[in-house]
């Protein structure tokens, strides 16, 4: 009986320890609108905006999967400044000197209905090369390997010599 007992602890035991996925220690270094607004003045790099939404199950699943991958988070962390945008908040939020208020209409901020061009699908991730760029919203859940070369477009600044389709033409993804 004994046997069958300690046989039994050893399955559960190598079971337990094999079906657990290492935690990643780092974060990606996620800012307040006001924080980027100090940071960016001193030292200006790309953004980007994750809109998100409190009952947008796709938006925890990114935050899970991939906004939680090694080479995401240090990409983004060196790269550019992160924000996290709740789309349907409710205060007036400042951006780049200017004032967004809720807007009834599209249930959500007005800064989120400026960032998706009043396409509000969540999560959406936003890219600005500079803090009064155009934004170039992305809709959708994205995996590591799918968000990986719009990442790279901006953050190594490809969009400065070269449009994305071409860019696509000589991107090689590592992750």
């Amino acid at each position: 009986m004994q046997k069958v007992v300690a046989f039994f602890i050893a399955v559960i035991f190598l079971l337990g320890s094999t079906s657990f996925k290492p935690v990643n220690k780092i974060k990606i270094n996620w800012l307040t609108l006001n924080e980027l607004e100090i940071a960016y003045t001193k030292n200006p790099k790309p953004i980007l905006v994750d809109l998100f939404t409190d009952w947008c199950g796709w938006c925890k699943v990114m935050d899970r999967d991939t906004y939680s991958n090694s080479d995401v988070v240090a990409y983004i962390n060196e790269h550019y400044y992160a924000v996290k945008f709740n789309a349907e908040i409710k205060d007036t939020v400042v951006f780049n000197g200017k004032k967004y208020g809720y807007n009834a209409q599209n249930r959500a901020n007005d800064l989120a209905v400026y960032f998706a061009y009043g396409q509000m699908s969540y999560p959406t991730t936003v890219f600005l090369s500079a803090a009064n760029a155009q934004p170039a919203p992305l809709p959708g859940y994205l995996k590591a390997k799918e968000i990986e070369p719009y990442l790279k477009f901006f953050g190594d600044g490809a969009y400065k010599t070269m449009n994305f389709p071409l860019f696509m033409k000589e991107f090689s993804a590592k992750w």
